[in-house]
């Protein structure tokens, strides 16, 4: 190409295929994000909302596990914590966050 045949593109507007391919950068990534939402944020959203409803649900004498993996039976409920029996007379306070789930499951 020659000097005069590139300064008549730039004139005539003839680098369009460089913005065909902005937009089409521009739709993977929009595309990228989409699909990260639906296969992990969403998801990821489901599974802590179950687990919420999980923890405000609890009862005396369920059986829970915490997240350090400590087996017990639900002896109190408070707002922010829980009183379990792991152990005959032994009985810990852990905060409910640290509830992770029911055994049975």
């Amino acid at each position: 190409m020659t000097f005069t045949t590139i300064m008549l593109q730039a004139a005539t507007g003839a680098a369009t295929p460089q913005q065909g391919s902005m937009w089409s950068s521009l739709l993977m990534i929009v595309l990228l994000f989409v699909v990260m939402y639906f296969f992990m944020i969403r998801p990821q959203r489901k599974q802590q909302k179950e687990l919420d409803n999980f923890r405000n649900s609890l009862a005396k004498g369920q059986k829970v596990v915490t997240a350090g993996g400590i087996y017990g039976v639900v002896k109190e409920i408070n707002e922010r914590d829980i009183l379990m029996e792991v152990d005959g007379n032994v009985t810990l306070r852990v905060d409910k966050t640290a509830i992770m789930r029911d055994p049975r499951q």
